[in-house]
């Protein structure tokens, strides 16, 4: 996959099949766009295209930024589209200028004059554009004009609940990792670096990773301890996770989240190690208990449930 930083760089692009969006997840719904990209292109003997916004135009609006978290890293998010079978992705960069681009401008200057395309790709909802104004009924009126077709993808439903980034974060603030995965299509990760910590679980048979998660703005399950698996040099093993304060401990200042995994059957130093957590499913809710004796009595427990979860998984 080639990756541009910027629409300039694109040189010499035709016949080609273009999406544009955030994507952030890269869940089963965009799954759907990128196959149906794939397919037009074959068809026509030309490539696909995702064009796609960074950084995020809700964090340069000030749109909640606040609050705002994402599903995955840009590096995350580029690694899933190139797994998709995508040619090219191009990144462009959002600024408070480029937002007050029209929509018929900025299809007709970035889309059509660039790009080429003999078709354009969207999902069920997708508006683009200044104040999200543009949408399918703008892409059809300009498509009979300069000549490329236009496919609008339907909703995905699984279980009822149609596919959106919104409905995944809302399942993981919610802790529900079950739901978020089977929207997203895979497990739900998070990367980090492992910092050192306190040392209290050695003292009770419970040796933690404290995950240092660099990535600004990434989205952290409900707190809660979980069922999960960790990549440690490229191997996985079993392990159960608690997001969340330490209440027990008490030694972690209100809103200050950690993420602490406790690794099954793994011998050796973690620190500097970089870890990439699994979330399969939730255990419980994180709690304070009256002493060390009882959060290991309890912890007891959450690594028998979470074996055998991660055995049926």
């Amino acid at each position: 996959m080639k990756l541009f930083n910027h629409i300039n760089e694109v040189k010499d692009i035709r016949n080609t099949v273009v999406t544009m969006g955030t994507f952030d997840g890269v869940h089963l719904g965009h799954q759907a766009i990128f196959r149906e990209m794939v397919r037009l292109a074959r068809e026509v003997g030309g490539s696909t295209v995702v064009v796609t916004f960074h950084p995020h135009p809700r964090q340069v609006l000030n749109i909640d930024s606040g609050n705002l978290r994402f599903i995955c890293s840009q590096e995350d998010k580029m690694r899933r589209i190139a797994e998709l079978g995508i040619d090219n992705v191009v990144v462009i960069p959002f600024t408070k200028e480029f937002s007050r681009t029209p929509s018929e401008m900025f299809i007709k200057d970035f889309i059509i004059n660039r790009l080429h395309p003999s078709a354009i790709v969207v999902g069920y909802d997708h508006h683009f554009g200044k104040n999200r104004m543009g949408d399918f009924n703008l892409l059809q009126n300009l498509a009979q004009q300069y000549h490329f077709k236009v496919v609008r993808v339907d909703a995905l439903d699984i279980d009822g609940i149609a596919v959106s980034s919104t409905k995944i974060r809302n399942a993981l603030a919610q802790g529900n990792v079950k739901v978020a995965n089977k929207l997203l299509g895979y497990t739900y990760s998070v990367t980090g670096t492992v910092v050192r910590g306190n040392e209290i679980g050695r003292t009770i048979g419970f040796p933690t990773a404290n995950l240092d998660i660099s990535k600004e703005f990434k989205m952290i399950n409900n707190a809660g301890v979980y069922a999960c698996r960790v990549q440690i040099d490229g191997k996985d093993y079993d392990a159960m996770a608690n997001t969340g304060t330490r209440p027990t401990i008490g030694d972690r200042a209100d809103g200050d989240f950690i993420i602490e995994v406790n690794v099954f059957d793994f011998v050796g130093d973690l620190y500097g190690k970089q870890l990439m957590v699994r979330f399969y499913d939730r255990l419980r809710d994180e709690e304070k208990f009256k002493g060390l004796p009882e959060l290991k009595a309890q912890l007891e427990y959450d690594r028998m449930a979470a074996k055998q979860i991660l055995a049926e998984a």
